[in-house]
């Protein structure tokens, strides 16, 4: 049995394949500017400079909207911790360095951008946003550690990283684009589909250099894969009231088990060719073996929930109906 790779040797293996992926990143990507985004002209003081303070009814996104672009907001204030966690699993010398701060820089923009929205167009209570971002922040994102869900979560290697950081960032990418539409507004809808751009070239890198190390060291990238799958939790997972949030995102069609399956795992195995290949052996060929199931599984979360959210759909159409008909009831007593 070959002896897994370290990661610094993983890191000089796989750099002759990392600086084409970045030159190809910095050819494909466009800069843009966050300001151009925001509708300035609705913006108003607050009432700590003589203006009003935020009130619900201010809000012109629907709900599901607007808990989705806070949640994409919450997840993407978390970057000084996403940066460590990388950093400490790439490097910061050559090509690794160079894409480590310009993948920073870039998703700094994002942050930015969706804030100034939410805040300019009065869509969020800006205090409750403020004391969700530093409730955040101060929990960082450190899976395994800080009491933060099990350990399985933690990335202990280059793989662990890269790999999880593949199906993340295609998974931000779905999240971004299906708010946007569900905003119903051009304005945040163009934001978001800039944002949802640059984090599908984000996803590209990282699925690229996943894929190289498969190449490399088959066994080693599956047992990472199978780790990362099996434990699969989205980053914003540290924001308070995920959970309740995350099914009103689901609730919304904006991020649900389908399109988990559909949108994100499989898609990024078919490119792998995880059930094509015939290089895993031992333990990764039974974990392998495993992610089948997984995929079994996965759909299986799909049918119930499928089901879950019509039986839901009936109740609301029926709660509706006979809202309409007391109106209806009271409308005619008025009239007589």
């Amino acid at each position: 049995m070959s002896k897994d790779l370290t990661d610094l040797q993983l890191l000089t293996e796989l750099e002759p394949a990392v600086e084409p992926l970045v030159n190809r990143h910095m050819r494909m990507t466009k800069d843009w500017n966050p300001h151009d985004y925001i509708p300035w002209s609705d913006g108003k003081n607050y009432y700590a400079l003589g203006g009003q303070d935020w009130d619900p009814d201010q809000a012109q996104l629907s709900e599901v909207a607007r808990v989705a672009m806070m949640v994409n907001l919450l997840t993407e204030d978390n970057l000084p911790a996403y940066h460590r966690e990388i950093a400490m699993n790439f490097t910061m010398d050559g090509p690794w360095g160079f894409w480590v701060n310009r993948w920073t820089a870039e998703e700094n923009r994002h942050g930015i951008a969706l804030r100034d929205y939410l805040v300019v167009t009065r869509n969020v209570d800006p205090v409750e946003l403020e004391m969700l971002r530093i409730e955040q922040m101060t929990r960082g994102f450190s899976p395994g550690q800080n009491q933060q869900v099990e350990a399985d979560l933690f990335a202990a290697s280059l793989f662990d990283s890269v790999i999880y950081v593949t199906f993340q960032e295609l998974a931000t990418r779905v999240s971004h684009r299906n708010t946007g539409r569900a905003c119903e507004e051009p304005i945040a809808d163009q934001l978001l589909q800039r944002v949802s751009a640059d984090e599908n070239l984000h996803m590209i890198f990282y699925r690229d250099v996943s894929e190289a190390g498969f190449e490399i060291a088959p066994d080693q990238a599956m047992k990472s894969l199978h780790k990362v799958l099996r434990n699969f939790r989205m980053p914003g997972f540290t924001i308070p009231d995920f959970r309740r949030r995350a099914v009103s995102i689901a609730s919304g069609g904006i991020y649900d088990p389908r399109i988990h399956l559909d949108d994100i795992v499989m898609p990024v195995l078919k490119k792998w060719r995880i059930f094509e290949r015939e290089d895993f052996s031992g333990e990764s060929a039974a974990l392998r073996d495993d992610l089948g199931l997984l995929v079994e599984e996965l759909q299986e979360t799909v049918d119930k929930f499928e089901v879950a959210k019509q039986r839901r759909l009936e109740r609301q159409a029926k709660v509706a109906e006979k809202k309409a008909a007391r109106n209806q009831l009271v409308g005619s007593s008025t009239g007589s």
